[in-house]
């Protein structure tokens, strides 16, 4: 078999010496880089060279392994290990799995807004030179343990050196192991080295695969650059001219578990991956074909797909490289061949010869949106490698339309395999703002004592208790970060879903609290997701009318009274936290105004959060705050938070809602009951976030409520899509709304209460005598055939469109549903009392859904 690096070898003079492995190992390519000329091409390193995915994890593991038994079992257990980007990124992560799943980190070259970075370096001779440390923990490089460096080669050093040397200025230790596949050191850079470890005055060990040196003739840069303008091939291979559509596998990801080592990775989320592993390895072998041997697409040979390339991206290497490897594991029985390779940034020049490392290369646009901006990206070694379907697994931060776009990646790996499918792994994005050591005692004292739910401190009760800054996206949530500050803690990491039926015995016996825990959010069904759209395009004129209406009433109302300032949006979250954002979009593009907007938590019997409030006042005057919801069922919220303020002087328990069609508000857009279509989906129209959390475990005397960033939805995420839909009507409907806002400041708009006195009519007639069981409105309907376990739903005859999603449910879940004359909103959904598993209804139906 010829040797990769023959080509290179040949025509520009370069010698690999040294371990005889080498060749098996290590080829050659050329740089298309003016500071280097060739480029030592790993066969075990899974980036531009396709190989089986266990190959390329034995190899690291088998690294971390050796460093284990260098360290001895008390040192190693200390270790923290650290990762270079973006070719040692899975390699990092490997040799940590062999040193018994050891804290990792990988340098990163995507920042994230408000991190500050815990360490960052330059790579002198790279494409792309600057690397950022940007750990979930700032105290993971702090310890005084080993620190375990790996990088795919070590060749001159400097880039391990430097790093090692900005490190230990920060945080001195007493030893550093720097861990290579290959060591290519020639004798001035071992000299350098021994230098370096005597001047730190701390051990420095160094662990490789093989060993030996790479001799470059004089001038070998410019006959690089020679050789690769000569060869340069600038026309790339255009794709299909029908480009086949990829197959999108939902993976399953859990959201709890990073997608690699950017912000840092422990044994805990090791395990959990573990676990995880085999499900989604599964979802992607039912996408390629029944255990890979399935009916297949046209074009595939021999009607099945018999080898597979999994392609990651960039720096996430690890994850796919796990996912290829379960695959691997799940179907070699099968004769399926696996294969396993990444996307690049570094620009090596291909040349179609059996002793050139790269053969062949794909360009396509970046499509990350990287700091660095825009430019190319490559994968190599994919077109003519015999792939009958190449998974691309990217991260959610990638999935963007120049993924997609007919010049993406996608277009081309449709040109270069007869079937793709596309994996997405969420994003990992660290809440950056760490907890206090006060709130941590806080909130321990507060599960000794057995706190009550309900947080009594008005603003002005003294407490030592600091309070943390408003959460922002896209660390938590999906909306941009100027859109709305969310004074809420992140408990993403605790699990608090429970299923329906459990969750409604416990309520109704007075077992627990609705706020305690969370319904397992719906998964809409294609049909339903169907349906939403159409709402959306039939509503989003009517509702940018309504938010024009509200927004325009509160401001004209706020310039009316003498020392008023320009309003505070204060939504309460999560249902009119999408509004609070449409009413700010429109007072920036009518007016110029940028109007502050957070979103805070109230919860029905147990008031609003206390700590939102008090860092309301002292950020704000009280006076300008604007509570404002999504819309009015019979009022319960309404009356919870003029309860609630009672107790905290400045503030008006004013309110501003989108729809109040229970005439509880005296601030609205219309008092029409129609469908808002935010109303029916939960945390995907609504930033992500799950419904707020009060639970005395969880939630201290100085801590904000709680709720949960489901990063995992990202792919079915459509709050942005909801907003610019909603957006894009205000122009056309600014006169309606001017004349609507004629009309409501002359007309008489006193809470009348009807939407009360309605429920109680309703739940005195039906048997149900709690008017907590009767929701009305569409929102709240929907709200109940989402969450609850509904006993019947009441229609009005002759209700149309803005029906037709709550008859989907209602169907989906066996739910009947009852045409009513004279009902004064759309629908009303009913909660039958006395709920216990099993039980059945007045009308003998069982009121558990199946």
């Amino acid at each position: 078999m010829v040797w990769t690096g023959t080509w290179v070898a040949e025509r520009l003079g370069v010698e690999l010496g040294g371990d005889e492995r080498l060749p098996d190992l290590l080829g050659l390519a050329l740089r298309r880089n003016p500071k280097r000329a060739h480029l030592l091409v790993s066969n075990v390193l899974g980036k531009h060279v396709p190989q089986s995915p266990g190959v390329i994890h034995d190899a690291g593991v088998t690294l971390g392994r050796r460093v284990h038994d260098l360290l001895g079992p008390e040192e190693a257990a200390d270790a923290v290990v650290l990762g270079y980007a973006e070719t040692a990124t899975a390699l990092g992560h490997c040799v940590a799995d062999g040193l018994g799943h050891a804290p990792y980190l990988h340098s990163t070259r995507r920042p994230v807004a408000g991190m500050t970075p815990a360490g960052g370096f330059e790579e002198s001779h790279s494409h792309a030179t600057s690397h950022l440390l940007l750990p979930e923990d700032p105290e993971l490089l702090s310890g005084d343990g080993p620190l375990v460096l790996v990088d795919d080669e070590f060749s001159t050093g400097n880039t391990v050196l430097n790093t090692v040397r900005a490190l230990h200025a920060r945080h001195p230790r007493k030893r550093y192991v720097i861990v290579a596949l290959v060591d290519m050191r020639g004798p001035a850079d071992r000299a350098r080295f021994e230098d370096f470890a005597a001047d730190l005055g701390a051990r420095v060990d160094l662990v490789a695969g093989a060993s030996g040196t790479v001799r470059l003739p004089d001038g070998v840069l410019e006959k690089g650059q020679a050789l690769v303008a000569a060869h340069e091939d600038p026309s790339a291979p255009p794709p299909p001219a029908r480009p086949r559509t990829p197959v999108r596998v939902d993976l399953g990801w859990p959201g709890h578990i990073p997608d690699g080592g950017r912000h840092g990775f422990h044994a805990g989320h090791a395990a959990a991956l573990d676990d995880a592993l085999p499900a989604m390895a599964a979802r992607l072998a039912e996408a390629l074909g029944e255990d890979g041997d399935g009916d297949a697409e046209a074009g595939d040979r021999d009607g099945g797909v018999r080898r597979v390339l999994v392609l990651g991206f960039e720096e996430l290497m690890y994850a796919p490289l796990r996912l290829a490897t379960e695959l691997e594991r799940t179907l070699a029985p099968a004769g399926t061949e696996v294969r396993y390779s990444t996307t690049t940034r570094s620009p090596v020049l291909a040349v179609d010869d059996p002793g050139y490392a790269i053969r062949t290369r794909l360009a396509f646009p970046a499509h990350d949106a990287p700091a660095d901006g825009p430019g190319e990206r490559y994968a190599y070694n994919v077109r003519g490698g015999g792939f009958d379907a190449v998974v691309a697994v990217v991260d959610s931060a990638a999935d963007t339309p120049a993924l997609h776009a007919p010049d993406g990646l996608l277009a081309q790996l449709g040109g270069a395999a007869p079937r793709v499918v596309l994996a997405v792994v969420p994003s990992y994005v660290p809440s950056y703002v760490p907890a206090s050591a006060a709130s941590d005692a806080a909130g321990d004292q507060a599960r000794t004592a057995g706190a009550p739910g309900r947080n009594p401190m008005p603003p002005e009760t003294p407490t030592s208790g600091p309070l943390a800054e408003p959460l922002r996206g896209p660390a938590f949530s999906s909306y941009a970060p100027d859109e709305v500050g969310w004074l809420l803690q992140d408990l993403s990491g605790v699990e608090l879903e429970a299923p329906t039926e459990e969750r409604e015995e416990a309520i109704q016996s007075g077992g627990a609290h609705y706020a305690e825990s969370l319904p397992v959010e719906y998964q809409p069904s294609a049909r339903y997701q169907e349906l939403f759209h159409t709402a959306l395009e039939e509503s989003a004129a009517r509702i940018a009318r309504a938010v024009g209406a509200v927004t325009e009433t509160v401001l004209a109302e706020r310039a009316a009274r003498p020392g008023r300032g320009r309003p505070v949006l204060v939504s309460l979250a999560r249902a009119g936290t999408p509004v609070g954002v449409l009413m700010r979009r429109w007072a920036r593009a009518r007016h110029g105004l940028d109007l502050p907007h957070y979103a805070v938590s109230i919860v029905r019997g147990r008031g609003i959060d206390a700590n939102a409030l008090r860092w309301l006042a002292a950020h704000h005057d009280p006076a300008d705050i604007l509570f404002v919801d999504g819309w009015t069922g019979k009022g319960a919220i309404t009356r919870e938070l003029a309860d609630a303020l009672a107790d905290f002087p400045g503030f008006s328990h004013e309110i501003a809602v989108l729809a109040d069609p229970g005439s509880c508000a005296h601030t609205y857009g219309t008092r029409e009951d129609f469908l808002i279509p935010s109303a029916c989906l939960n945390s995907t129209v609504s930033g992500l976030i799950s419904r707020t959390v009060l639970r005395s475990d969880l939630v201290g005397p100085h801590d904000f409520h709680g709720a949960k960033f489901y990063r995992e939805l990202a792919d079915a995420d459509v709050s942005g899509l909801f907003l610019d839909r909603v957006a894009a009507h205000f122009d056309a409907v600014t006169d309606a709304v001017d004349a609507d806002v004629r009309e409501l400041l002359a007309a008489d708009r006193t809470p009348t209460w009807a939407g009360w006195a309605a429920v109680e009519r309703i739940s005195e007639e039906y048997g149900i005598h709690d008017v907590n069981l009767v929701k009305p409105g569409v929102g709240e309907t929907t709200r109940v055939l989402l969450r609850r376990v509904p006993w019947k739903i009441l229609a009005k005859r002759g209700a149309g469109a803005d029906l037709a999603h709550v008859r989907l449910l209602a169907e989906q879940r066996g739910v009947p549903v009852e045409e009513v004359d004279e009902l004064p909103y759309s629908c009303v959904g009913l909660i039958h009392p006395q709920y216990t598993r099993g039980a059945t209804g007045a009308d003998g139906r069982t009121v558990v859904s199946r």
